[in-house]
């Protein structure tokens, strides 16, 4: 099965989350970046789970990077990164795979597989495999530092209780309950955690969104067509566990505009072109415009919960009650905020190296 993104630089992954580790081959990193495994585990901790709003599974995330590194520096080879299980607990899924979990992909892959791929925990479509992923946006992060480009999310939504907008939001984390929710609007954040506090209580789980603000984009970048900004970073949100839409700009809400009130007007200079108004588009026809590029990721309430289903158990053949035990996320939000910026960063990056605008 496919497991790859990128087309310069390329991301493949491995392993299972109730294996003995999950990692990636990191492929087309310019050579001379150098490491830092502060900044590394620093990314790791902010997507580890174990925090108050997270599953209570218990993982210290160190990074490996077996190939590819000299003297601390990449060196142009294949990167492998490695991520060690330590505190898979195979128990919790006794029931698999006989009553596959609804809204999980249990019934699904194991049909696919013919009844030979390792389910537990989510086997190789689990949320435990975006651990490399932010790993290798760590790596690659000076690239885009070298360039002034920035990537900052966070959640704005959990079912009904909405952020405004990023950009509206103080930079910081305005309190504790703020970093504990991922959440930058102060005035909601109490909101939200009764929400998921409610849920969790009632044994069930809640949807969010992650909002993402891409700033300091350079003008152009990006393929027309297929690999467009929008259209690669819409692949690659779409294929974090449980994210079921992505938007862009005014999102849908363009339904309800007119042309007049969509478009922005170009101001500036020759040298300098700049779109005016409120929100201008962060690209058009896949290629960036230079302002902001807006970015929203809905997630689906985490389908592993411990409320009383009715659902299909294949030995008997017949639809029975099945109650998911364990340790699962009440909601995907606050951790999926980390891997949201992972994905753009890998995806930017990939661009501007086949753009052109990175030089060794």
């Amino acid at each position: 099965m496919q497991m790859t993104l990128g087309e310069h630089l390329q991301l493949t992954l491995f392993g299972t989350s109730h294996g003995p580790l999950v990692g990636a081959y990191l492929e087309g990193v310019p050579k001379g970046i150098k490491i830092d495994r502060d900044e590394i585990q620093k990314a790791m901790d902010k997507r580890k789970p174990g925090g108050k709003f997270a599953s209570k599974r218990k993982e210290s995330d160190n990074v490996e990077l077996r190939t590819g590194i000299s003297q601390e520096t990449t060196n142009g080879e294949k990167i492998e990164i490695s991520i060690k299980n330590k505190d898979a607990r195979s128990s919790d899924y006794s029931f698999i795979p006989d009553h596959p979990r609804p809204g999980h992909q249990d019934m699904v892959m194991l049909k696919r597989t013919n009844g030979e791929a390792d389910l537990r925990g989510g086997g190789t479509s689990s949320a435990r495999l975006t651990a490399p992923i932010v790993a290798a946006a760590a790596i690659i992060e000076p690239i885009l530092s070298k360039l002034g480009i920035k990537m900052e999310a966070h959640v704005s939504a959990i079912g009904g209780v909405e952020a405004r907008p990023i950009n509206q939001c103080p930079e910081k984390w305005a309190s504790e309950s703020c970093q504990e929710i991922r959440c930058q609007d102060p005035d909601v954040a109490e909101s939200m955690i009764e929400l998921i506090q409610s849920q969790r209580k009632s044994l069930d789980s809640i949807g969010s969104k992650v909002e993402l603000c891409i700033s300091g984009l350079p003008l152009g970048l990006g393929e027309p067509w297929f690999d467009g900004v929008e259209p690669a970073l819409s692949r690659a949100m779409m294929a974090i566990p449980a994210a079921r839409g992505v938007s862009f700009g005014h999102g849908f809400e363009v339904v309800k505009m007119s042309g007049s009130e969509h478009n922005s007007a170009w101001g500036g200079t020759n040298e300098k072109p700049i779109l005016e108004g409120e929100n201008p588009d962060g690209a058009l026809a896949g290629l960036a415009t230079g302002s902001d590029l807006l970015c929203s990721v809905a997630f689906k309430p985490p389908s592993s919960i411990a409320k009383e289903q009715l659902t299909l158990n294949l030995k008997t053949n017949k639809k029975e009650i099945l109650a998911v035990r364990g340790r699962h996320d009440p909601v995907l939000g606050p951790r999926a905020v980390s891997v949201v910026e992972a994905m753009a960063k890998l995806v930017v990056c990939d661009l501007i190296i086949r753009g052109g605008f990175f030089n060794e």
